[in-house]
């Protein structure tokens, strides 16, 4: 089940206070914070904090994630077509299956992030 709180403020685009939000729930030492399957589509989400988050199947075609910080973030099966995550951290997440068709990349961090069955990279030739 989706955090309803979560999904209210980044629907709202109100990234500050989401961050703010998902630090308490950290420090409170609350369960992980869950968009599973969500639609997030063409959302600004500039420099969220969306470490540990389970977004697998969620709809992010077209958001804005530039410098968002997705360590450890659940994304299989999730729907990046168009999105930016230029100097976004990416760091040990898992993106296996999805689709990643036109997703802008530029500086991000991609260290250990699981790209197995992932649709729509360029092979570096």
């Amino acid at each position: 089940m989706a955090n309803k709180e979560a999904l209210a403020l980044l629907r709202k685009e109100r990234v500050d206070d989401f961050n703010k939000w998902a630090k308490l729930r950290k420090r409170d030492n609350s369960k992980g914070i869950n968009l599973k399957e969500q639609d997030l589509s063409g959302l600004h989400l500039r420099y969220a904090d969306l470490r540990d988050v389970r977004l697998d199947g969620a709809d992010l075609r077209g958001a804005d994630l530039e410098g968002a910080d997705l360590r450890n973030a659940q994304l299989c099966g999730a729907d990046l077509r168009k999105a930016n995550l230029s100097l976004a951290n990416l760091e040990s997440a898992n993106l296996k299956g999805a689709n990643c068709k036109n997703t802008l990349f530029a500086g991000a961090n991609l260290q250990s992030t699981n790209l197995k069955k992932a649709k729509g990279l360029s092979k570096p030739s």
